[in-house]
């Protein structure tokens, strides 16, 4: 029998909450966690809002030694991943700690940790050699990103496959696609997957200040994160993290688990061109599509609501709604499109794993996020973007895209449990 991959849990840290249901509490009403950064003096910058967390790890449950051995990263990955365990209702101490994997996305993995050493070890600044013997004991931690899946691998005893994906602003979608391919080809029989990201730091900031990708809308950080709209100025940088339990469909099925969705269909592709550039045209982004939906066995029309990468910037919004067009020709216009990053902002490579929890949800209560502050139109995106309230409506297929620098494009097609889109999917 072929082997399949649904979500039977979900853990999320996200701006504007803590946990699943706050955070599906802000997406579902529309609300935005947008705001003036708080966790440093932004002064000096050209873009000054994000979309923090207010998460303390101490009320979350992590102790002294976890705090400060972790990058925040870390933290919002472990308890993530602790919330998504819980609510799977798996005893993950019956589960073979070989067959048990961890697959983590993170695009510039522990930010935060690395900017704090370097400026005590430098001096802030005005040192060029460094003192190594100012660092914390954990700053080789820091350095090598796949200390984030090592921390949740050690929270669930995870002995399989334990892995870190970098892959930029997918990172997140990726991340979950190698945990379903693990679960497909019977290397692990579980999988905590998903990403996390915390990098609203002075280095983070200064990066896209140079190549103008943030928004400038600092009297109104609340609506600054627009995208579609023909005011927008740019993405608004955010932090967080989702981690789901992914596991074999007749596993799941035979303990009576919950499942949220059936992953069907991924897909990754790159458009080799330019390092943060993209082609209009959007031909890389949808052939990713049409493969995710050649590996579900489903046709255009199956697609119920687009997840939309949607960043807030102009060559994005219109870079993929002509990606929608090329490769869902004129249903495309039919499907309902959202970008939560309107509410949450862009928290990088975590972003995919957070829209893919979205997605599930969505699938769940049968509900279609709105694209908040969406106001004015802008005529080269004329799709149907939900805007400002989100919607009831009844939907089999969930198609969630990412874009990130690099050219890199990434699809996958979430199926609701017991449908025929399910029943049709991937590897069926």
């Amino acid at each position: 029998m072929t082997r399949r991959a649904v979500i039977t849990g979900i853990g999320t840290v996200a701006p504007g909450g803590v946990g699943r249901e706050a955070f599906w509490d802000l997406l579902s009403s529309g609300r935005t966690a947008t705001r003036s950064i708080s966790l440093f003096d932004a002064s000096q910058f050209r873009s000054r809002v994000a979309a923090e967390a207010d998460f303390d790890p101490a009320a979350q449950g992590l102790t002294e030694r976890q705090i400060r051995r972790m990058d925040r990263a870390a933290q919002f990955a472990v308890v993530s991943a602790r919330e998504a365990a819980q609510d799977s209702g798996l005893d993950f101490s019956s589960i073979a700690p070989e067959r048990l994997a961890v697959s983590l996305g993170s695009a510039v993995g522990c930010t935060m940790g690395l900017e704090e050493e370097y400026v005590v070890l430098s001096d802030s600044g005005k040192k060029w050699l460094v003192d190594h013997e100012y660092g914390v004991p954990h700053l080789y931690g820091y350095m090598v990103p796949s200390t984030l899946a090592t921390e949740v691998a050690w929270e669930v005893g995870a002995e399989g496959p334990v892995a870190l994906v970098s892959t930029g602003c997918t990172s997140g979608l990726d991340a979950i696609g190698h945990a379903v391919q693990l679960i497909e080809e019977g290397t692990a029989d579980v999988a905590l997957a998903g990403a996390t990201d915390a990098p609203i730091s002075p280095i983070t900031l200064a990066c896209f200040d140079a190549i103008r990708a943030t928004t400038a809308n600092n009297a109104d950080p609340e609506h600054a994160s627009r995208p579609f709209d023909g005011e927008r100025d740019g993405f608004v940088l955010a932090e967080g993290s989702s981690v789901m339990v992914v596991e074999e469909r007749e596993a799941a099925l035979a303990r009576g688990a919950r499942i949220y969705a059936e992953i069907v269909g991924f897909a990754g592709r790159s458009n080799a061109y330019h390092m943060t550039g993209l082609k209009p045209e959007g031909r890389e982004m949808a052939e990713a599509i049409r493969v995710a939906l050649d590996q579900a066995k489903l046709d255009p029309t199956a697609v119920g609501y687009i997840n939309a990468h949607g960043s807030g910037t102009k060559q994005n919004d219109r870079h993929e709604t002509a990606a929608f067009k090329r490769s869902l020709g004129d249903h495309a216009y039919d499907i309902p499109v959202s970008s939560i990053k309107s509410m949450v902002g862009h928290s990088l490579g975590a972003i995919g794993s957070i829209e893919v929890a979205a997605c599930a949800l969505a699938l769940d209560r049968q509900v279609v996020p709105p694209t908040a502050n969406l106001k004015t139109k802008d005529p080269l995106c004329d799709l149907d973007y939900v805007p400002v309230t989100a919607r009831d409506h009844a939907m089999d297929v969930v198609l969630s895209v990412g874009s990130g620098f690099g050219g890199f494009q990434t699809a996958m097609l979430l199926a609701r449990p017991g449908s025929a889109a399910a029943a049709a999917g991937r590897g069926a």
